[in-house]
């Protein structure tokens, strides 16, 4: 939301019977309200209406790392809420149903959650008996947003950070028969500074209801001692290569190897052994790219598996004629040559996919443009906030969550940013599989004095200890997602909401994740231009401003659009509160609202070599009627198919 613009828009939306968004100063004031108000809505999804504790969220959570054997969590446990200074409760309150947020309709509990409020869980679980020798890892998909866990009474680990999953180790606290798990949360909301997304304690306009506690699955695991912790694997289309790493979860010995095999519609491409924590390379021959609109997939396995080690076996004249060789090429092509003894001891199952982002020659002389393949593709997408009126962050189900996809498809899109959120992993996978481009956003962090305007000249200040807390969170996000094709573009921060240190953030990011594209500063505060891959402006205006040409960076529209829309059985607070940044008055009055705008964008795309636009938003959500469908996904506000009779002119062949 731009602020000149923002007695216009109010101005606007009050004439056409609409309540205006209240102006960015109030909006970030009223964070400061005590709260939260659990609005407790009728409106559902048709696939919230058939969640049940048996078949909520039943899918395998990890799908880029995936072992036969787990056992998942999810399902009915006991809760209860007290005061911190209160200490453990003595009972349970009642049942909660998990992997849904305690504020959440689908939690059966509807209720918040304060700062000064602690959330507690219980439940029993039994180590399946064909688990014996095994380590055993406990899984958490999300929770938001500090957690502590014991198993047994014995505090096994805490975590902070509501976005991204962790695990430990619970081996040596399990015990024959029955085991008792219990989870204590926090969750300042919007009274810290920790990454939060669009959540506040007085929900209202784009502030959207709390959620706290535990919101993605929760599964067991188990693995040898030492076994595979994460496959990293990157395409290079232009060497026809696929490089990657292997961590391994501990020390590994000389006899520790890792093969990797990529297959290529269940036929073996490319095999190679190396010594484990060893970089790899494979040579992909003839690669079938991968694009939005040919999404083609290759398997990749990964084993850890047992050599004879190479130069003399194990004594230690021959360990100390290793190590002189360690990180070598002669180390590479010893191990390359070994022939693995046994089984493995661990098998994951991966897959990748042939793709490269990148910023190059465009269609319109001296502007760059955003290249998939090394070939300009405009990218025409939306703004994805990924909330559900039934299930609030989670989706009620994974088909719910992929319909999403499925629906942008169909409308002509070929790109979503994914708006200050991280989605459960099987998201992925799914845009992955369907083909639609991904701009990831850093869930935004920081409290209302900490947030930079659209006139503001310096970025805001924070505490050491805040940023390495959100520097922690931002690596865990580009760890945990990374090894997902469909995610092209990091976006580091937007509209300056707790923007720091732009530039450095988007060099680390970089250096995290070379093979994508960073946009720094999404909207407003534009301070890291040698470090940013993109110039992005946010335009609200009736027809798109356009951004100024850019010699070294690729110019986009991180946000455009916003025409609301009201359908009144479709609505998050039927009558009261419900706003968009411009008001159509029926289906015919937004369609032309719609194609006015896009026609701009096409203006852009072949005149002045404008690379990306993102329209707001997939849905509505909660008192925001701007979306493409209803927030309960029920009705589109002009059908899919004439979005993508619009959209059809970006996709024609440009002159270069």
């Amino acid at each position: 939301m731009r602020v000149r613009n923002l007695k216009l828009l109010a101005s606007t939306l009050l004439l056409s019977g609409m309540t205006a968004p209240p102006a960015l100063a109030q909006i970030q004031g009223d964070l400061d309200q005590t709260g939260p108000v659990i609005h407790e809505t009728d409106l559902m999804t048709s696939w919230g209406r058939a969640v049940t504790a048996q078949n909520a969220w039943r899918s395998y959570p990890r799908p880029q790392m995936v072992r036969s054997q787990w056992l998942n969590l999810n399902g009915q446990w006991d809760y209860a809420i007290a005061k911190d200074a209160a200490g453990k409760p003595s009972a349970a309150q009642g049942k909660i149903l998990v992997p849904f947020a305690v504020e959440s309709r689908l939690s059966g509990v509807r209720k918040p959650l304060m700062p000064d409020d602690r959330l507690w869980y219980s439940r029993s679980f039994t180590v399946p008996s064909d688990w014996s020798g095994q380590n055993v890892l406990l899984h958490f998909g999300a929770v938001d947003y500090a957690a502590e866990v014991w198993v047994n009474g014995a505090l096994v680990g805490s975590h902070k950070g509501g976005f991204t999953p962790f695990k430990f180790d619970v081996t040596h606290y399990l015990k024959p028969g029955d085991n008792t798990l219990e989870v204590r949360v926090a969750d300042p909301t919007s009274e810290g500074s920790q990454a939060r997304g669009k959540q506040a304690l007085n929900p209202h306009g784009i502030w959207y209801t709390p959620v706290s506690g535990i919101w993605q699955t929760v599964w067991l695991e188990p693995v040898p001692a030492l076994h595979i912790a994460e496959v990293r694997a990157v395409p290079d289309i232009d060497k026809g290569r696929l490089d990657v790493e292997v961590a391994l979860s501990g020390e590994a010995r000389d006899g520790d190897a890792v093969r990797l095999t990529a297959r290529a519609g269940g036929k073996v491409i490319a095999t190679r052994i190396v010594r484990a924590g060893r970089h790899a390379a494979l040579d992909i021959p003839d690669a079938h790219l991968w694009s939005p609109d040919d999404p083609y997939l290759y398997d990749l396995v990964a084993e850890l598996v047992t050599v004879e080690p190479p130069l003399g076996g194990e004594d230690k004249e021959a360990a100390a004629q290793r190590r002189k060789i360690r990180f070598t090429e002669k180390e590479a092509q010893a191990y390359a040559a070994l022939t693995p003894r046994g089984g493995a001891r661990d098998t994951v199952k991966s897959y990748f996919a042939m793709r490269k982002i990148s910023i190059g020659r465009g269609p319109v002389e001296g502007q760059p443009a955003m290249l998939l393949n090394n070939k300009p593709l405009f990218q025409n997408g939306v703004l994805d906030q990924g909330w559900w009126p039934d299930g609030l962050l989670t989706p009620p189900s994974e088909e719910a969550m992929r319909s999403d996809i499925v629906f942008l498809k169909k409308a002509g899109f070929n790109m979503l940013r994914k708006h200050i959120k991280i989605e459960p992993a099987q998201y992925y996978a799914d845009a992955d599989r369907l083909g639609i481009l991904i701009w990831q956003d850093m869930p935004m962090a920081g409290r209302e004095g900490q947030f930079v305007v659209g006139a503001s000249q310096s970025q805001a200040v924070f505490s050491s200890e805040d940023m390495a807390q959100q520097q922690f969170e931002l690596s865990s996000m580009i760890g945990h997602l990374r090894a997902f094709p469909s995610i092209v573009t990091w976006v580091v921060d937007n509209e300056g909401w707790g923007q720091y240190d732009s530039r450095t953030l988007a060099r680390f990011v970089k250096g995290m994740d070379p093979s994508r594209l960073v946009d720094a500063d999404s909207g407003w505060l534009d301070v890291a231009a040698d470090s940013s891959d993109l110039r992005d402006i946010h335009t609200y205006e009736e027809v798109p401003n356009r951004p100024g040409r850019d010699s070294a960076r690729a110019i986009a529209i991180g946000e455009y659009g916003g025409i609301g829309l009201p359908m009144r059985e479709h609505l998050w607070r039927p009558g009261e509160r419900n706003w968009g940044y411009q008001s159509a008055t029926d289906a015919a009055d937004y369609q032309a609202r719609y194609r006015q705008k896009f026609a701009e964008i096409v203006r852009q795309a072949k005149e002045e070599g404008l690379s990306a636009a993102v329209y707001t938003q997939t849905t509505d959500v909660e008192d925001e009627i701007n979306g493409l469908l209803t927030y309960d996904r029920a009705k589109s506000k002009i059908p899919a198919e004439e979005f993508a009779k619009l959209a059809a002119p970006l996709y024609a062949p440009q002159k270069r």
